[in-house]
Formats: structure tokens, sequence, C-alpha cells
């Protein structure tokens, strides 16, 4: 199998002249979870576009396990979870959970749906209710449950833990460690650094469509002599 299950190598996006992305270069080996932080408008959701092919990109290249990130089928064995998921209204939780197995065609077994909502502690007499009826927590929960539920080796989660309680965060964290376990490789971004540092083996500080830093978060506090993670952030982006 392909050492990485994702590659960027010198990709640029750009705005007109405005470089959005300037020559970013990372490497997710497989089993490897690497967290992306940087302030609003540094570039986090276009990398997220570009290696989804939800947009195209002005130079570089991006793969997936070895393939050019534009084929269907390199995309195949990657399951996304957008800061902000919207499930259909119309639908109840179970159906959307069925609904969203059926998209990537992949069976949603009741064993393993209830495993899910068991580790995440989401109430399965609530998945019968109109998705529109469930509390922004409520349907967080309901969106990581779809995505790790997915059999996938490669999750890109866009702050996944956004809307959650504390009791939820930990269950989450609990869920992302086990599908790590599995061997997935794991890209996710977060505005919590104190997530990142416990969950993740590498902070990636994305500034002006540039990397600032990429390394442990241990070596980002090192290399900025900072006392904790907040302040090497701080002084990675001044």
């Amino acid at each position: 199998m392909p050492e990485f299950a994702l590659r960027l190598a010198d990709v640029v996006k750009r705005h007109g002249r405005q470089p959005i992305l300037n020559g970013i270069s990372l490497d997710l080996a497989q089993g490897e979870c690497v967290g992306l932080a940087g302030v609003n408008g540094a570039g986090k959701t276009t990398l997220l576009k570009c290696l989804l092919d939800l947009c195209s990109v002005d130079g570089g290249r991006i793969t997936l396990f070895g393939a050019d990130h534009r084929k269907p089928s390199a995309r195949s064995e990657l399951a996304y979870l957008p800061e902000r998921c919207n499930p259909p209204a119309c639908m109840n939780g179970n159906e959307y959970l069925r609904y969203l197995a059926a998209l990537h065609g992949q069976p949603c077994g009741a064993a393993r749906r209830a495993a899910m909502l068991a580790a995440l502690e989401l109430d399965p007499a609530t998945l019968d209710r109109p998705v529109r009826q469930l509390s922004k927590g409520m349907v967080q929960k309901l969106a990581l449950a779809g995505c790790l539920l997915l059999d996938k080796r490669l999750y890109v989660l866009d702050e996944p833990a956004s809307g959650l309680d504390p009791q939820a965060r930990a269950l989450f964290k609990r869920a992302l460690r086990h599908a790590r376990a599995s061997g997935a490789a794991v890209l996710m971004t977060s505005h919590a650094l104190a997530d990142i540092d416990e969950l993740c083996d590498r902070i990636v500080i994305l500034h002006d469509g540039a990397l600032r830093f990429d390394g442990t978060a241990d070596a980002c506090r090192a290399h900025f002599g900072a006392a904790d993670l907040e302040g090497a952030f701080l002084a990675a982006i001044a």
C-alpha cells in the first residue's frame, strides 16, 4: 500500500493575482493524525477545498494514496466532515445515516451503527426525530457518527468538535482514537489548540497562505520558546 494517505507538493491557489495558498507542501502518513491550525482567513478552507477537488489548483500536485486527487477513485477512500454539516431537514437521524452510507456504497449494519451511537452516547430514540428538531450539538454528533461509520482510510474533519459539550467532546476523542487504531489517517482543523495537542501527532500552522510550522506540539513549543502551544502559535503567526 502507498506510504502516504495524502501528499501536497508545492500547491498554489490564487484568487485573481492574490495568492491564497503559496507553495504548500504537506505529507500525511497512514495511521497519522495531523492538526491544521490557523486564524480565520489563513487558507485552511481553501486547502481542504483543493484536496477535495471542489476547486482547481493553480500549481503543484495533490495525491491521495498515491493517485491524483482529481480521480474519483482516489477520493473514494476519503470521508469528509464539513465545519457546518446540515443533514437534510426532511430526514430523521436514522434515514440520514442510511442515506450517507448508501452514497458511499457501504452497508449501514445495525450492530455497527448501534456501537457508534453508544460510543457517542447518541440516544437511538432521538434518531427517529426529524433533523430540524435536533439541537446544534445533536446534529454535530449525528454528523460525526455518519462520518466515522464510513469505513475509510482517510478522514478529513473540519472543526469536528464545534458545538459539542464537554462530555460529547470527550466521547468524540475516544471515537476518533478508535478510528486511528484501525489504521485510518486523519487531517483535522481546529481552533482548539488543546485538542490538537491531545489528539494529533503533528501540528501544521498555516498563516497568510504559507506554512509557518510543521512538527510535533513539543517541537513547536521548543522552536518558538513558548511555555504552551497557544504561545507558540501566536509566535508563529507574528
